[in-house]
């Protein structure tokens, strides 16, 4: 309040607007040559973000760990223990001032955070002063009632069975106790257990809307600020956030009709954050040329916001966009796994509280690692990452055969046919404690058989690597077992027909875009047995008369429950015969799901070949170019799980799930 600042500012409709601004590219808030300004008289007010943590508390994967400016300037990044002392510097010498990030903070792929429930994100979180947080869609990753029972609240501490457990000792030897920061959501609703979502038989929101800061004003006045927040239109459907009775509404009616809400309220300078994204160039310190569904949302979204805060298209970009009536706003993001810290400064009419939009900046600040690190947070990171060490090492069983990916002649592998089994035992093992989403009533039976996409035509495989002990030894370790299978993807049941089913056993078999045939195998559980025939034309390769479910005939005209991924169950890696699927369950995720499983075996027996046959003539299997082989040739290893899709999204600027 009150404050000289010498920070550059963006000129806008004042009547020195810039053409960019005007045109929807970009003027940076950092740009060179600005004139300066005054904001003596002003209530000034700071604004952090991050986003897309993910749970990467040490350090960024290598591809995100070097970002480039506009001048072409390089900075390495990424560090909670860095970011901390860039917070700390920031942060200095301002009565106002908020941090807070639009979403997936925590569900991440960093195995310290991951393999710990995520509790060490928020405990980082924690220490670094985060104020509020948008749920994104990985926040949903296990279920609503985790993101709100457990990481905000912290409860229901301690063993869930089958040997998953949560509330481990932090960086202070505490137990978990939760954020000390709130999520929100404007958008997300769900239906309860019974399928009523709360009195009326209405939908009820999962978090709060939107919510008011204050700060303070001259005369000892208090001024409001509102922030708004959305998630991801459709991350119900999402696979890793797959939630059956979650629902995401219109992201710009709802952030129109909240801000109509703020405004009534009183309420005159409104924040959006939102957990969706946009394209806008590759220089983390400015924006040009954006696109993408944040973008044309701001174009949109009510006037009365004068900022809009983005994530989860793993971008960065700070620029002025024109709201619909003309006044540019800033409109952001801050890359993602801890690369950048945004910061917007808002000007307060002191009388009105509305921002004075031509004296907003926007500013997009590495997260170097050139700065000391700042030892409570390096203290929490090498508590947690110690921790992870100590407990990938445990024995969960031991095994007295190797699984591999390795494909036989009719498409099976071991390794394969271990995780088939796995998924079948995951259907019939209690839900989620936190899980309230609704189930069909009366409960469906429990699953008939299991189907894993070995090698899918899109994205990745839930198998990673073999399991193959080391010379000499049996034991399986929790790391071995946790990086073996998964990667965050919940296994649901559903309901399909006997057709559906045998339309996705021939789609293992189908033409590329040049029209060569490919090759995509399915695992099947223990308890099924088919054949096909490679000398029939692709579509027409398996009889139903030949699957047999627990000894019976497929019936086409039958209902069967199965058990997959939600990535196979919703068509997104292949096989799209499964979509239209009825009354689905989901259970737990993949990995947590899998070391469970070899915790509750304690032995791994082998696991043979011999679900699937080929009745003769030449077999289909792709050699490792993709040409096709004959049945009696060598044995073909699978290749290494392909990037996940949202990698290939992003870099081709399509929008992502990620």
């Amino acid at each position: 309040m009150g404050r000289r600042m010498g920070r550059r500012r963006f000129l806008t409709a004042a009547g020195t607007v810039g053409v960019k601004a005007l045109t929807g590219t970009a003027v940076a808030g950092s740009a060179a040559g600005l004139d300066r300004v005054s904001a003596a008289g002003y209530v000034d007010v700071q604004l952090l973000n991050i986003t897309d943590l993910h749970g990467y508390l040490s350090a960024p994967p290598a591809r995100d760990a070097v970002i480039a400016g506009a001048d072409g300037a390089t900075y390495t990044v990424g560090g909670v223990a860095y970011m901390a002392t860039h917070l700390q510097r920031l942060r200095a010498g301002w009565a106002n001032s908020f941090f807070f990030a639009p979403g997936d903070l925590f569900s991440g792929w960093e195995f310290p955070a991951f393999s710990l429930s995520d509790e060490p994100t928020i405990e980082a979180l924690n220490r670094l002063g985060l104020n509020f947080a948008t749920a994104g869609n990985h926040e949903f990753d296990r279920t609503p009632g985790f993101l709100v029972e457990h990481m905000q609240r912290g409860a229901g501490a301690g063993v869930e069975g089958a040997g998953i457990t949560h509330s481990f000792p932090d960086s202070a030897g505490r137990p978990f106790h939760g954020a000390d920061f709130r999520y929100y959501s404007a958008n997300v609703t769900a239906t309860g257990q019974d399928g009523t979502g709360g009195t009326g038989g209405t939908e009820a929101p999962v978090l709060p809307p939107y919510h008011v800061e204050w700060v303070s004003a001259p005369g000892g006045r208090r001024l409001p600020i509102g922030f708004i927040h959305l998630t991801a239109l459709g991350t119900e459907g999402f696979p890793n956030s797959f939630q059956p009775g979650l629902r995401t509404a219109d992201e710009v009616a709802t952030a129109d009709r909240c801000a109509a809400l703020l405004k009534a309220q009183g309420v005159n300078a409104i924040v959006l954050s939102m957990h969706d994204g946009a394209v806008a160039g590759d220089a983390f310190d400015s924006g040009t040329a954006p696109s993408g569904p944040a973008y044309e949302l701001a174009l949109r979204v009510s006037a009365d916001i004068d900022a809009i805060v983005t994530g989860h298209w793993h971008r960065a970009f700070t620029m002025m966009l024109p709201d619909p009536a003309g006044r540019p706003r800033p409109f952001v993001e801050a890359g993602c796994h801890g690369q950048i810290v945004n910061e917007i400064t808002l000007r307060l009419d002191p009388d009105t509280g509305a921002v004075v939009r031509e004296l907003t900046t926007s500013t997009n600040h590495p997260n170097t690692r050139d700065v000391p690190a700042d030892p409570g947070l390096r203290e929490v990171v090498d508590h947690w990452e110690g921790y992870a060490r100590q407990r990938a090492g445990l024995t969960i069983g031991r095994q007295r055969a190797p699984f591999q990916r390795r494909l036989s002649a009719a498409g099976e592998s071991t390794m394969g046919n271990l995780v088939a089994d796995w998924a079948l035992w995951a259907a019939g093992q209690a839900p989620d404690p936190f899980d309230t989403s609704p189930r069909p009533v009366p409960a469906p039976a429990p699953a008939d058989l299991a189907l894993i996409a070995l090698a899918p035509r899109l994205g990745r495989s839930v198998i990673n690597t073999d399991l193959v002990a080391a010379p000499g030894e049996d034991i399986v370790t929790f790391e071995r077992a946790w990086r073996a299978v998964g990667y965050g993807n919940p296994l649901v049941t559903a309901s399909v027909s006997g057709a559906q089913l045998h339309d996705a056993l021939e789609q293992q078999w189908a033409p590329d875009a040049r029209g060569a045939l490919t090759y995509a195998p399915l695992a099947v559980s223990a308890n099924v047995r088919y054949s096909f025939d490679p000398d029939r034309p692709a579509g027409d390769r398996v009889a139903p008369a030949d699957v047999l479910i627990g000894g019976a005939a497929l019936r086409p005209e039958a209902v069967y429950r199965v058990v997959t991924t939600s990535y196979t169950l919703t068509g997104q890696d292949g096989y799209p015969a499964l979509g239209g699927f009825r009354e689905p369950v989901r259970h737990r995720r993949d990995m947590e799901s899998f070391t469970a499983y070899v915790a509750s075996l304690g032995t791994l027996e082998a696991a043979p070949t011999g679900r699937v046959t080929a009745k003769g003539g030449a077999s289909v299997l792709p050699g490792r170019a993709g040409r096709l082989m004959p049945l009696d040739a060598p044995v073909t290893e699978l290749p290494t799980p392909v990037a996940a899709a949202e990698e290939a999204a992003r870099d081709t600027g399509r929008r992502p799930v990620c």
